[in-house]
């Protein structure tokens, strides 16, 4: 496919961007996979663990959601920790911590060990994605930058097609030395967390003095164009952390983000055990694979819905359509007993989830830049992670008390329309001109990877 015009001009540009897509964003892509394997395999985990330790479907609920306040806490600070002492060590260190913590969650005896592991795991996990989009902020221009995170962002749909057959398969067959199936599973997928760390401190530059795979005049050729984009944004340099933190509309965008997380981690966290009690006596193994089919048509819908969204430059509508077809999806199911219209369903919401996000993540650059859009996107995403303890949570508590799942996902589905609804009303930005697209698309096709 070809470029959009003026975006690769000169070989010099062609070879800069090639390497550093080439160089950084797989590594970042793989990382993120492992960390959202890790932050929803307790969903597999459940459907052994629950038993043995005699958890009840509220304490469930509030075990996968209490991940997302430890995240919620350090998410900001972390950022600015971040920035002040370098992406390797900072990254290194969140690494080797959460994959401590993913490892000796397997090893807990209680539901409140269970809670304690889990907060944990989200403090050691806090300011992994923000940090990563302040990062790319050091090496991509805006009109790259977009792409890259929409990159990243597929890890997400991508962690449950091959995380949901491992995570089966383990459950299955893992019965060693006296350990239960669902403990493996929580250690085995905690080890490429810890082992990480070492990579990413050989591997990932913090800044583009170190970066070895540059020669002296790529370095300098992206160091003058970021400085260049700077300065021709003196009006949004001009907004303050403290300004950014309570702007109304990134207050909006949260609103947005937590509607979306309170929906799109209920469907992820109990998607197993729904599933189970639909397809009957299925394995855990074919389970996983089961769950893929949702997943893998949310991967594909990511990518189109994000490359029509840069093409039309239209935010409002795509980020609405998306959320509302997985709510109308989400309160349908509560009407079906069929696995086949059941598994259909599922990959209506997994569709509409994953391809609100890159759409919905390229709005906060159409308005903050350097700093400000660092704290703006780390607000955001903390308050969409409150939706994500805030819905497991309350649908633990509905299926505890009337004993079915299917009015929790009305519940989820109803919190999907109202993002949609909040989408709608938006302000509507300003068209870019034609030499700085906003780039929330092409997400595989253009990033040269």
């Amino acid at each position: 496919m070809a470029s959009a015009p003026g975006i690769i001009s000169n070989p010099i540009e062609t070879a800069t961007i090639r390497k550093l897509r080439m160089r950084l964003l797989p590594f970042l892509f793989a990382l993120y996979v492992v960390a959202f394997i890790d932050r929803i395999n307790l969903g597999f985990a459940a459907l052994t663990m629950n038993r043995e330790l005699a958890i009840t479907s509220q304490q469930f609920g509030f075990a996968a959601g209490i991940f997302f306040w430890g995240y919620f806490l350090f998410e900001i600070p972390s950022n600015l920790i971040l920035h002040r002492i370098g992406a390797r060590v900072w990254i290194a260190r969140i690494l080797i911590t959460w994959g401590a913590v993913a490892i000796l969650t397997g090893f807990v005896e209680s539901a409140n060990q269970l809670y304690i592991a889990r907060f944990a795991l989200g403090l050691a996990e806090a300011g992994y994605f923000p940090g990563i989009v302040l990062y790319l902020g050091y090496w991509f221009r805006q009109r790259e930058r977009a792409q890259a995170i929409g990159l990243i962002l597929m890890g997400m749909p991508l962690a449950s097609v091959v995380g949901g057959p491992i995570s089966g398969f383990i459950l299955d067959h893992a019965h060693w030395f006296g350990l239960s199936s669902w403990r493996w599973l929580l250690i085995l997928e905690g080890l490429p967390a810890a082992a990480s760390m070492f990579l990413t401190y050989f591997l990932l530059p913090s800044r583009l003095a170190e970066a070895r795979f540059l020669t002296g005049e790529e370095k300098a050729w992206i160091a003058g164009q970021l400085e260049r984009e700077d300065r021709q944004k003196p009006g949004t340099q001009s907004m303050s952390v403290a300004r950014t933190l309570v702007n109304p509309r990134v207050w909006h965008l949260a609103c947005i983000g937590f509607g979306h997380g309170f929906a799109t981690y209920t469907f992820s966290f109990w998607l197993p055990q729904i599933m189970k009690s639909v397809l009957g006596e299925q394995s855990n193994t074919g389970i996983g694979f089961v769950i893929m089919i949702p997943n893998l048509l949310g991967l594909v819908a990511m990518i189109l819905v994000s490359r029509h969204s840069d093409r039309t430059l239209e935010r409002r509508y795509h980020m609405a359509t998306s959320v509302a077809l997985a709510g109308i999806a989400l309160l349908s199911l509560g009407a079906s007993h069929s696995a086949f219209f059941s598994v259909v369903l599922f990959s209506a919401v997994a569709i509409g989830a994953y391809s609100f996000l890159p759409v919905f993540f390229s709005v906060p650059g159409e308005f903050l830049t350097g700093f400000s859009a660092a704290a703006g996107i780390a607000l955001v995403t903390s308050v969409s992670n409150l939706g994500g303890f805030a819905g497991p949570y309350t649908v633990g508590i509905i299926r505890q008390r009337t004993g079915n799942s299917r009015y929790g996902l009305i519940c989820a589905g109803i919190f999907f329309l109202i993002s949609a609804g909040l989408a709608l009303v938006l302000p509507k930005p300003a068209l870019p001109a034609p030499d700085q697209p906003l780039g929330a698309a092409d997400v595989v096709f253009e990033t040269g990877v």
